[in-house]
């Protein structure tokens, strides 16, 4: 008997002694990280620590092999652009959208360590797209502001009233959403989208050609440049850094460049009936993703990308029928061209080290989905990623999330469940995904 108690003694103190290095190996406030499959999906470490779990049909939306999502919050209202702080809370703009839910920003925290987020402030009032997290404040951009509130590293909400940066920025119907950018160096970047189709007086008419030089270029249609650190500006204080462009609500600067995405131009077939058909207007006008550089200049009104043709080609409203360039040759042409009508909100450079090192330093993009693509099925609706390798695009880009508009096919945009508005990168590595129907948010996980 006591050899036995002997025996069971030290086997205790054994399991003691691993115990307390295990203790020991994890640093304090966090899990370990969680290796095997949940019964429910694969658990992961995640944000802050906490353990999430995949949905076991991923939130609805269909994946590469190796990924799983989860939907991590939902009824948010019209979701845009979100950010994610080193702590694990997430930051959502909210446009007001015409839904009765008021705009501002949602402020999200996981408090239960699922992964999910159970903990939700609301501030601000006006609806806002662009969305940052720089030096001490949040900066939001409205569709004619810029404003930044004080923000203490850890809070849901701010420390203080917002500051105006930029004020008095255009905002007329017709891509007046703006998206914003840094550069590191004191630069804000902002969007200014065109009112318009293709510069037409009056706008969207059949037959009406468009004005030359388009007024629309001085004030719109372009990224303005503007200092982080000073409030009070007006557009005229910031500095035209690109132009050219009919709207492009997703920017992002990486690797000491300038991106964008643009949506292209609509109704070809409409405006100009017998020139183009309704197949040519579904697929040639390409959707883009740009390098901005200063002073690049991408075409808009005066071209547009001809996927079919693979060259930049003059509009109709300017004597165009589809393979004409006249004027092209002197517009930069798009980085990558994506099918025609897919509306590319936001775009983001993979910077996390969770995926495999295929997605390292690609561009993944948020696609809303398209409206003018009748009476073909409406398409879009993903996220898409682009490979990269030394600052440029590496290989053919590809769909990498699918299945948000809840069906195939689908023939009117508001039959669709969710469409993609924005992309943010989580400390795990994790990437999280907005859509504003609702407002779902998804975390998609690689296994």
């Amino acid at each position: 008997m006591t050899r036995v108690w002997s025996v069971f003694l030290a086997s205790l103190v054994a399991a003691v002694i691993l115990a307390v290095a295990g203790r020991a190996a994890t640093p304090a406030g966090l899990r370990s990280p969680v290796s095997d499959r949940a019964s429910f999906g694969q658990a992961r470490q995640s944000a802050g620590g906490a353990t999430a779990a995949c949905d076991p049909d991923n939130g609805g939306i269909t994946l590469p092999a190796g990924f799983c999502a989860a939907v991590v919050a939902d009824n948010l209202g019209p979701a845009r652009h979100l950010v994610a702080a080193p702590n694990g809370d997430v930051f959502v703009s909210v446009n007001n959208g015409g839904r009765g839910t008021p705009g501002g920003v949602v402020a999200l925290r996981d408090t239960d360590g699922d992964g999910k987020f159970d903990k939700r402030e609301r501030f601000g009032e006006t609806g806002a797209t662009g969305i940052a997290l720089r030096n001490g404040y949040l900066y939001l951009a409205t569709p004619n502001s810029v404003l930044r509130y004080p923000m203490k590293p850890g809070d849901l909400t701010p420390s203080g009233l917002p500051e105006t940066v930029v004020d008095g920025l255009p905002g007329l119907r017709q891509h007046e959403d703006k998206g914003i950018a840094f550069d590191g160096r004191g630069g804000l970047y902002v969007n200014v989208g065109a009112p318009s189709n293709a510069c037409q007086q009056p706008d969207r008419r059949p037959n009406v050609p468009g004005q030359d030089p388009c007024p629309l270029l001085e004030k719109h249609g372009g990224i303005w440049r503007f200092d982080e650190n000073k409030l009070g500006q007006k557009q005229e204080d910031g500095r035209r850094y690109a132009t050219g462009m009919r709207q492009m609500v997703g920017l992002t600067w990486h690797d000491n460049m300038l991106w964008a995405v643009m949506h292209n131009r609509d109704s070809l077939d409409t405006l100009w009936p017998g020139k183009f058909t309704a197949e040519q207007n579904a697929e040639w006008p390409a959707e883009y993703l740009v390098r901005a550089a200063d002073g690049s200049n991408f075409g808009w009104p005066y071209c547009f990308y001809n996927n079919s043709e693979g060259k930049l080609v003059t509009n109709p409203e300017y004597g165009g029928d589809g393979k004409k360039t006249d004027r092209c040759g002197a517009f930069t042409p798009p980085t990558v061209a994506f099918p025609g009508h897919w509306a590319p909100n936001d775009v983001l450079f993979y910077t996390g080290t969770q995926f495999p090192p295929k997605y390292r330093g690609g561009a993944f993009v948020a696609f809303h989905g398209s409206w003018n693509r009748a009476p073909l099925p409406m398409a879009g609706y993903n996220i898409t990623f682009v490979p990269f390798a030394g600052g440029k695009p590496s290989g053919k880009y590809e769909v990498f999330a699918d299945g948000f508009a809840g069906k195939t096919p689908i023939m009117n945009p508001r039959d669709a469940a969710s469409r993609p508005g924005g992309l943010a990168i989580a400390p795990d590595g994790s990437l999280l995904v907005t859509e504003d129907m609702k407002g779902k948010t998804w975390r998609i996980l690689s296994r």
